[in-house]
């Protein structure tokens, strides 16, 4: 049996998951690597990570590397003498950290690779309507998301499931495909699949503009965009109402497939509900926010707004 010592880099909550579930593994934890402070908010003040908060609540070893080719970062790197280092949702790693450890460094990454490589494979998949996605660990190589897969995991993606209820379910199936990983490395029992470059679908950064709603597009394609992005960074169109023009964010949301006359983007709104007409039917909308104003359901908007009989969103 190999004696793991172990870096651990990782920056959001899906991090955290699988740093926790190490820990509780009883796997020797000898640093974790995590992003700098950033100002955020309103007042600017600076906010810590995720794993930051967590890593000091559990008092261990802690670096914020803003250049990971500094001289002095790599040096206290080297002196952690780890030998296994683990990454999950943190940034591209450059040769020299990935190369460092004996055991080498792998990967933990929200799809079935090769499909879905990039920065956003949980909110893509849902967005194309993929009917099932997973987890996999695998080494890292020069490339991104390109390295031999050590194990994934799959799962089902439910039609009405949104990015973020989907989020939770993957943290806690890739953390405990994390600790697989991980056991198998001590045990000196790792078989790798290099991955297959055929057909392979991308998962990109998600822009604003990226969130913006076509309705001219099919009604299941609003519709996944908006669970694919739901809660966060959220669909955005504008609505047009008694000559004004207003940003919306659209959060949850239900299909109605079914022929009609109405124009799209055409609001049918009642004292209990909002309907926008697309091209096959009607999206009804359960929660939204309006530009300067909180998130809330449709019943509470309709207390206090009104629609005029030409209202739409575009």
């Amino acid at each position: 049996m190999r004696k793991l010592r172990i870096v651990f880099m990782g920056t959001p909550d899906f991090a955290v998951g699988s740093l926790d579930a190490l820990l509780k593994a009883e796997f020797n934890i000898v640093g974790v690597i995590t992003a700098p402070d950033k100002p955020a908010g309103r007042g600017k003040k600076l906010h810590q990570s995720a794993v930051k908060k967590y890593a000091l609540a559990h008092q261990l070893n802690l670096l914020q590397p803003t250049n990971l080719k500094n001289e002095a970062f790599l040096n206290e790197l080297e002196q952690l003498d780890a030998n296994l280092q683990i990454v999950v949702a943190f940034r591209m790693l450059p040769k020299v950290i990935w190369q460092m450890p004996k055991f080498g460094t792998f990967n933990l990454h929200a799809s079935l690779l090769p499909n879905y490589r990039g920065a956003a494979p949980i909110n893509w998949a849902i967005i194309n309507g993929e009917s099932k996605t997973g987890v996999t660990t695998f080494f890292i190589d020069e490339k991104i998301d390109t390295g031999s897969i050590i194990l994934q995991e799959e799962v089902s993606i439910n039609k009405k499931i949104t990015v973020g209820e989907l989020h939770d379910q993957l943290m806690i199936l890739g953390s405990e495909l994390v600790v697989e990983t991980t056991k198998l490395i001590t045990e000196d029992n790792i078989k790798t699949i290099p991955q297959i470059e055929s057909d392979i679908k991308f998962a990109p950064k998600i822009y604003t503009e990226t969130c913006e709603i076509n309705w001219n597009k099919s009604l299941n394609e609003i519709y996944n965009l908006i669970r694919g992005l739901n809660p966060y960074p959220t669909a955005w169109c504008l609505l047009l109402n008694n000559e004004s023009e207003i940003k919306v964010k659209i959060y949850d949301v239900e299909k109605e497939l079914i022929s009609h006359n109405y124009t799209i983007g055409k609001i049918i709104a009642t004292k209990k509900e909002i309907k926008i007409a697309t091209s096959n039917g009607f999206l009804k909308i359960n929660s939204l926010q309006l530009a300067g104003k909180r998130k809330m359901d449709t019943k509470s908007l309709l207390n206090g707004y009104s629609f005029s009989s030409n209202s739409k969103m575009v």
